[in-house]
């Protein structure tokens, strides 16, 4: 009896094992043939994005949220609206951010944030490799294609007007922004990157190594990794906007050594601002100088800071009377002043992990415009925008905890949120201005304004009531739980820019030169100032929402005065 039922073990022990193999086999055929299907599906179908033009969208999307991975796939998705919508920000697709709020909201943007990184992490590869007809220089464009050269990142020829872009990259785009700046060349990197000056790259390559297509014109070459895809700039393409004018900058004295002050010099008779601004514009100097019949080229230095100007008739005499006197013309030209435009990743991990915060609208995008070109360092984010990343912020990709960035931008507030830096510099503007400034880029962008309908619409009120406990409670989190901090007012910073920024710099643990500070100083506006005339402007605010306002204002200014901080410049209360 023993032996068959030993042989019974034995059998059903072999059966268990088979059974347990054969499993195991079908699941991986499975997993293999649903991967395979995949794969052919991306590769193939008819409505799926190509390799070059998949990441954005993606990146972009589950960055803020809005989509899974597979709204990716639908067709009646449109790409501009997964770049043009914030839901990080936006009123339609949160709870309104009022004391109650915060809690929740804090939680979905760390749940946003971590799909975000996953999603982004797994498509870092780079693009893969084109297809068998490689990318040609573009045919139809008014621009002459010079060649292919290397980029020296560190030190690059071309680094007047820089720009990115991830999704719409052509050389006629890139051709029109440095011909609009009165540029000479125009160079294209690595499929979405613009470069522009006067001088061409030193190294020419051969020019199969500038193989990437461009992102937004298929067929056509923008460069390669490290390689520049160079054209000479011949005008601009119909319907472009035209070139920058010289601007009048005022009459100022002379240095005491003009020769060591002014680097360049032109001297003709008759000569004109026009002759002047060209000279310079060519010589890649910012400023053109007139004295009589003598023309110079220079940059803002602390010996000739643009500061003091006097009284313009000193300036208006006979070309003659000028020259023997001790004052000259000064005018902007319409290239760009490069002695700050050079940024690149901290080199080493950050040690100490910086925030720059602010509440929406109180101008964080331009103090980090000031600080990447003050200190030659990305700001990073604490979310992602592809608007900003193609205006030049290129740690705006980078993950917001990678510590290669100078510091990183946020709107959080919360005890979690703020302690996990290690110090911030905490930005504050009038909470009237920065609650008309966010309103504006929620209805109508970075760069636009609201029209009459949002500000008659109930949107508005509605808008005031969440946001301006939002202004209140930011402050007083920050003084409440930042173990380091750096209190700077919007107000004083556009007053007195160079004095403010170098404490900034400071703080940041960077030194920085005088003549980076005035090259900053020179550039100071940035990419992302609204432009051109407001509509219809009537007071927005109502006496109800005033004496709100003004009621968190006064709670505020209390704070930082308790907290050992200058208060509120009087300018914020009451209004």
């Amino acid at each position: 009896m023993a032996k068959p039922f030993f042989r019974l073990q034995k059998f059903l022990r072999r059966t268990q094992f088979l059974l347990f193999f054969l499993t195991a086999a079908y699941l991986m055929t499975g997993s293999l043939l649903l991967l395979q299907r995949a794969r052919v599906a991306l590769l193939q179908g008819p409505r799926a994005p190509s390799p070059l033009q998949a990441l954005p969208v993606a990146a972009v999307a589950l960055g803020v949220g809005l989509l899974d991975s597979r709204a990716l796939h639908n067709h009646r998705v449109s790409p501009e609206l997964l770049l043009g919508v914030d839901v990080l920000r936006s009123p339609l697709a949160r709870p309104r951010p009022g004391p109650h709020s915060l809690q929740s909201r804090n939680s979905e943007l760390r749940q946003l944030r971590r799909r975000w990184f996953h999603h982004f992490m797994g498509d870092t590869q780079g693009p893969p490799a084109l297809g068998p007809e490689a990318p040609r220089p573009a045919a139809y464009s008014r621009g002459t294609y010079v060649g292919c050269f290397s980029d020296d990142g560190q030190e690059r020829t071309l680094k007047g007007a820089v720009f990115y872009d991830l999704r719409k990259m052509t050389v006629s785009h890139c051709q029109d922004a440095c011909a609009e700046r009165s540029y000479v060349y125009a160079g294209l990197e690595a499929g979405a990157e613009c470069y522009c000056g006067n001088r061409l790259p030193a190294l020419s390559v051969g020019l199969a190594e500038c193989n990437r297509e461009c992102k937004g014109e298929k067929g056509s070459v923008c460069g390669g990794v490290s390689r520049l895809s160079v054209y000479r700039v011949e005008e601009l393409q119909p319907g472009s906007r035209k070139r920058r004018t010289v601007t009048y900058r005022g009459c100022f004295r002379l240095p005491e050594n003009v020769t060591h002050a002014f680097p360049a010099s032109l001297i003709q008779a008759n000569v004109t601002v026009d002759t002047c601004a060209g000279f310079c514009s060519q010589k890649e100097f910012p400023l053109a100088i007139l004295r009589g019949w003598e023309c110079y080229c220079a940059y803002p230095t602390p010996q000739f800071n643009l500061r003091d100007a006097v009284n313009g008739s000193l300036c208006g005499q006979e070309p003659e009377a000028q020259r023997l006197g001790d004052y000259c013309e000064v005018y902007q030209t319409p290239v760009q002043d490069t002695r700050c435009t050079d940024r690149r990743f901290l080199p080493t991990k950050s040690k100490v992990f910086v925030a720059l915060s602010s509440f929406p609208g109180a101008g964080n995008t331009w103090a980090r415009h000031l600080i990447e070109h003050a200190t030659g360092f990305y700001t990073g984010s604490y979310y992602f925008d592809g608007t900003l990343y193609n205006k030049g912020f290129k740690g705006e990709k980078d993950h917001w905890r990678s510590r290669r960035t100078i510091c990183v931008k946020t709107h959080e507030s919360g005890r979690r949120e703020i302690e996990m830096f290690d110090s911030a510099i905490l930005l504050i503007r009038n909470p009237y201005r920065s609650l008309v400034a966010e309103f504006n880029r929620k209805c109508a962008g970075h760069l636009g304004y609201a029209a009459d309908r949002n500000w008659k619409s109930k949107e508005w009120p509605d808008f005031v009531n969440s946001y301006a406990s939002w202004w209140s409670s930011h402050v007083l989190d920050w003084l409440k739980y930042g173990k380091r901090l750096l209190v700077v007012h919007y107000e004083e910073l556009r007053r007195s820019l160079v004095p403010t920024l170098r404490e900034m710099v400071a703080f940041l643990n960077v030194s920085v030169s005088e003549e980076r500070l005035l090259c900053v100083e020179n550039n100071k506006e940035g990419s992302f100032r609204r432009r051109g005339r407001r509509p219809h402007d009537p007071e927005p605010f109502t006496p109800e929402m005033k004496d709100l306002i003004n009621g968190y204002i006064r709670t505020v200014d209390k704070a930082l005065r308790d907290h050992n901080w200058t208060g509120l410049p009087r300018e914020y209360v009451p209004r």
